[in-house]
């Protein structure tokens, strides 16, 4: 008796226009999470917020997107992730317009909070419709390649859509680019989009959301306050809190038949070891891009628009590797396709170290470029074989676990590389302020690059000039240490997924 293995059923013409219908919201995901930060001078000059409330309408988006993934993968699995992601659609496109017409800081930091929730049911319910609507595993690969590389193109195109519409519309106007897009959602997504839903799974544990939430939230806020303050009492107490919550939610979940996070799933390598690539890859980009910016913007003196035209490059090179990376894979082992580009990321940084006053932006573009192209295959390989991890019904749990390492991943990078670049900043600057300097002028110009500008604008020439070198010249030699750091840690990275993952066979790799 001769037995066959019937072939996955080939993805047609609804579910690829379906896939680029889930791009969208993607797009909008990453976008909402840099634009903002071009208006911030408008939106400061008519709202008039403080620097406390300033602080919390650009960070809150990301805090209530971190603490709400778990909630919302597991929210989909059960009540379906096509209804999950129009819900989230209407209320990303209200939630928009409601930041747009703020009229208070106040009321945009509310605006901004219920964006975050609303965003936080995008990534899970799109990662996870890929899931049911590609049954081909090359095929699959391929979506999330694409899926991948709509987020760098939101990343990429969000300061340049920013800065062409604050130069002729208000602030607001940011805002309301989500609100088409979102509804092209609500119109399409019935009629491309499949439903699915896991019949068996019980109500949503009330108790578990909560302390996910609060775990998740606590960690990331008390190491956004250690990158922004250094370290003290509330930031420690916060990742202390957070950590006690987290043991509390793990083992609550051992208790229960349907948990929020399966921990089983720990114990695959395809799990466990993506997870931790994704996470210190994640940790590399998050960390080192903050600070590219600010050397453009701040070393170079370029403007912000002409700062994003210069990042463009490295946005489209992570566009390229994410999808290169499906057919790659075709021919040699994800493991060594993954540990390849994270040690091209490594080497990247290395040649970061080489920024000087005479080709600094050279370099800076080569190694983005070069970074870009090797943190992409990672971050692509990583999130399929995380997805594939777990069984269909789960992968909206699953999902959204991956996104939320990939959140941890982006707070470690700036809480740990932004201390360490701050101290090395310090310790340069302190050796150089005059003595005469005000002391409120002196802490200014110790604590960040940009306090030092503003000083120097604002004392006489060449005291000024002095000050306004000597940061730029301070600044350049921290980040030549932190590329040091990011080299080390994109080649550990890349011997543990060769090491971790080369056992692991998805189907993808098979002829």
């Amino acid at each position: 008796m001769t037995t066959t293995t019937e072939a996955p059923a080939k993805a047609g013409n609804r579910e690829w226009i379906g896939l680029a219908v889930l791009a969208l919201p993607c797009v909008i995901y990453s976008m909402d999470l840099t634009v903002l930060n071009l208006a911030v001078p408008q939106l400061s000059e008519q709202l008039k917020p403080s620097a406390s409330q300033l602080l919390w309408i650009i960070d809150i988006y990301g805090f209530f997107v971190a603490g709400s993934l778990i909630i919302m993968g597991n929210l989909g699995d059960r009540i379906g992730r096509r209804k999950l992601l129009m819900i989230g659609a209407v209320a990303f496109g209200l939630a928009s317009i409601f930041a747009a017409f703020a009229s208070d800081a106040v009321t945009l930091i509310i605006a901004r909070a219920i964006l975050g929730i609303a965003g936080a049911t995008l990534a899970p319910s799109t990662l996870s419709l890929i899931r049911n609507m590609f049954h081909d595993p090359r095929e699959r690969t391929t979506a999330i390649g694409i899926w991948v590389a709509a987020f760098s193109v939101g990343g990429a195109i969000g300061p340049l859509f920013g800065g062409v519409l604050l130069e002729h519309f208000w602030w607001g106007s940011v805002f309301l680019v989500n609100v088409p897009i979102m509804i092209l959602l609500l119109a399409v997504a019935p009629v491309l989009l499949p439903e699915f839903r896991d019949e068996t799974a019980t109500p949503l544990d009330i108790a578990s959301a909560a302390m996910s939430l609060i775990a998740v939230l606590a960690v990331i806020y008390g190491l956004k306050q250690f990158a922004e303050h250094g370290m003290g009492w509330q930031p420690a107490l916060s990742v202390i809190v957070g950590v006690a919550v987290a043991l509390l939610f793990a083992r609550r979940q051992r208790q229960l038949s349907h948990p929020l996070i399966d921990f089983t799933l720990f114990r695959k390598p395809a799990f466990s070891a993506s997870l931790t690539v994704y996470m210190l890859g994640v940790l590399v980009a998050f960390g080192f891009f903050l600070f590219i910016s600010q050397y453009l913007q701040l070393v170079l003196a370029m403007r912000p628009l002409e700062a994003s035209l210069w990042m463009l490059p490295s946005g489209l090179s992570f566009i390229l590797g994410s999808m290169l990376a499906p057919k790659i894979v075709r021919s040699f082992h994800p493991a060594y396709v993954m540990a390849g580009g994270l040690a091209i990321a490594g080497l990247a940084c290395l040649l970061l170290t080489q920024i000087d006053s005479t080709y600094g932006l050279a370099i800076l573009i080569a190694g983005f470029i070069l970074m870009s192209l090797g943190l992409a295959p990672a971050f692509t390989l990583t999130t399929d074989l995380v997805v594939n991890a777990a069984p269909p019904e789960r992968a909206g749990a699953a999902a959204a676990i991956s996104e939320t390492s990939a959140e941890f991943g982006g707070a470690l990078g700036i809480a740990v590389l932004g201390s360490i670049m701050t101290a090395i900043y310090r310790g340069a600057m302190s050796k150089v302020i005059p003595a005469d300097l005000p002391h409120e002028a002196a802490e200014a110009a110790l604590g960040t690059l940009g306090g030092a500008v503003a000083v120097a604008a604002e004392l006489p020439g060449e005291t000024g000039a002095l000050i306004l070198a000597a940061a730029r010249t301070a600044f350049t030699e921290a980040l030549v240490i932190t590329a040091v750091i990011c080299a080390v840690i994109a080649l550990t990275a890349a011997l543990l997924a060769a090491f971790m993952l080369r056992r692991v066979e998805p189907a993808a790799h098979h002829n």
